[in-house]
């Protein structure tokens, strides 16, 4: 205990930081413990922080389904094995994530739309057999089965080979990467592009535009864009492009900046609309919901209530007649 408290109470000179010299160890007694503590430390402290590098690429590469970079192999197995993907973009790049669990509809949910779904399915057929068949823009009022039959497409024709791969809006910029990974292999590939629209100044329109149509990469023969939007020419247009210039801030030929909105749309060989629907559609659709989940309500009961939930909804639409029998099933389920 002595010789440690020597250390512990070593007196001042009359100068701060001036040590008496009978009082002080030799520096030498001091500066190999020292050296090899501070040593000990900083491996630790490299150990660690390598470490905390594994785990945090381990995560990443199970968060991606599997590495940015797959062999061709490990792609190939992945597209052999699944039917829907989605291109997930990621430090500038990007790859397929295969979608293990689908969102398949059936085409004979989808009432009031049968005209849109005659014209998608021979334009998807004749795809498939290899003949000749034209990107498709679905626009058109929200609700109203754009996305659903689409993926009803998917549904009806994955056994012949049609494959589906999910693009979001930020994913366009990759599309000729996308191509240039799907160009030899055997399956048709539908491009889906869900709830699109553009602003003039970003650059996912451009590569859209040129992906469609114009640019230096061809498209390959088993790849179609299938794009939905509720816009419908993809961006939006100010009532001022339809007017003559007023003053020398406007544009002195202002039917150029609207062509050039609307030259994105007419890529699209073949353009569907989607409006709203009358109420006997929406009933109907109501009455197929309830009769499918098996309800057994008076029809006008049935609509009366249909007509209610309308109402406070967003609008009228197959959705909103989904979403009300889906909560009439669950209410009557529990003796609401």
């Amino acid at each position: 205990m002595q010789s440690l408290q020597q250390y512990a109470e070593i007196p001042k000179q009359k100068h701060a930081g001036e040590y008496t010299e009978k009082h002080v160890k030799p520096k030498s007694h001091l500066t190999e413990p020292q050296g090899k503590i501070k040593n000990e430390k900083t491996r630790t402290q490299e150990e660690l922080f390598i470490q905390l590098l594994e785990k945090a690429d381990s995560l990443l590469t199970h968060l991606g389904g599997f590495p940015v970079h797959p062999s061709s192999a490990g792609l190939d197995a992945q597209l052999d094995e699944y039917i829907a993907f989605r291109w997930r973009s990621q430090n500038g790049s990007g790859h397929l994530i295969p979608v293990k669990h689908p969102s398949l509809v059936g085409l004979s949910d989808l009432i009031g739309i049968e005209r849109q779904e005659k014209e998608l399915d021979r334009n998807t057929r004749q795809f498939l057999q290899g003949l000749p068949a034209n990107h498709v823009l679905l626009w058109g009022d929200r609700g109203t089965g754009k996305s659903s039959l689409v993926k009803g497409m998917l549904a009806r024709y994955a056994d012949d080979g049609l494959r589906l791969i999910g693009v979001s809006k930020e994913g366009l910029v990759h599309l000729q990467e996308i191509a240039e990974v799907l160009w030899e292999r055997p399956e048709r590939y539908i491009l889906f592009c869900d709830d699109l629209a553009f602003s003039e100044d970003e650059p996912e329109y451009r590569e859209l535009k040129a992906m469609l149509e114009g640019g230096i990469s061809a498209c390959p023969d088993n790849v179609l864009i299938y794009a939905t939007s509720n816009r419908r020419h993809l961006m939006p247009r100010q009532v001022q492009e339809n007017r003559y210039p007023q003053n020398d801030e406007d544009e002195l030929y202002p039917r150029e900046a609207t062509e050039e909105k609307v030259s994105l749309s007419d890529r699209f060989g073949l353009r569907l609309a989607f409006h709203r629907i009358s109420q006997d559609t929406y009933l109907q659709i109501v009455s197929h919901y309830a009769q499918k989940q098996g309800l057994s309500v008076p029809t006008e009961a049935l609509h009366r209530a249909a007509l209610e939930w309308e109402a406070s909804s967003s609008g009228r639409s197959g959705r909103v007649a989904y979403q009300f029998v889906m909560d009439l099933a669950g209410r009557l389920a529990v003796g609401n």
